[in-house]
């Protein structure tokens, strides 16, 4: 199945409730009490396209790879509830290549993201929003996010790894990714209002 034929399929169960789904392919949520399946949505999903379950964080399926990300209530209506994780980050690969030719892109090109509405921590419920990709037609988005990539390969150039921070990017962000504070891993962040973007929720303010 290919990522267009993936995202038609998909976009079935926009407004369905995924946990009853999860029930019905035997797609396990709790592994124990207070020990949650994080994958469990997206196996929910690989299950309903017919995919064998796969146990990396973010199945990639050859020419398309899934992300599920969560959307939370607030005040100021529906919004995505944290970044997204795209893909690590080598400083030897990133200096070596530019954009057009990086693993971020890549990656982006791939990613298939679809949202469900988290309710809360007991996951008694969660609805399918909605499912989208990045588009790059939007000269404006691709524009900025070369940018965000290229601020960070010369910094690497220029600086050195370690001088990375999550501080950097307008669309993506480089950041620690590990456990604890000391973590040396750096991972390219889609920062909430590109996910956004990516999902379909809300444009860009002009």
């Amino acid at each position: 199945m290919d990522r267009k034929e993936a995202i038609e399929k998909i976009k079935l169960l926009i407004g369905k409730d995924l946990v009853p789904l999860a029930e019905q392919y035997h797609v396990t949520i709790w592994k124990s009490p207070g020990k949650k399946n994080k994958g469990w949505a997206g196996h929910v999903i690989e299950r309903y396209l017919g995919l064998p379950i796969n146990s990396a964080q973010s199945p990639n399926f050859g020419s398309w790879e899934l992300k599920v990300i969560p959307l939370k209530h607030s005040k100021k209506g529906l919004v995505v509830k944290e970044t997204m994780a795209i893909t690590m980050i080598d400083p030897y690969n990133v200096v070596s290549h530019p954009f057009e030719q990086s693993h971020l892109l890549s990656k982006l090109q791939k990613m298939v993201v679809v949202a469900r509405i988290f309710k809360g921590i007991d996951e008694k419920t969660s609805v399918l929003h909605s499912v989208g990709h990045f588009d790059l037609s939007d000269s404006q988005i691709y524009g900025t996010v070369r940018e965000d990539y290229e601020y960070v390969r010369k910094k690497i150039q220029e600086e050195g790894f370690h001088a990375l921070t999550g501080k950097m990017g307008t669309h993506v962000q480089p950041r620690t990714k590990g456990p604890g504070h000391g973590s040396i891993s750096r991972a390219f962040y889609a920062r909430t209002h590109f996910v956004s973007h990516i999902i379909g929720l809300k444009l860009f303010p002009s």
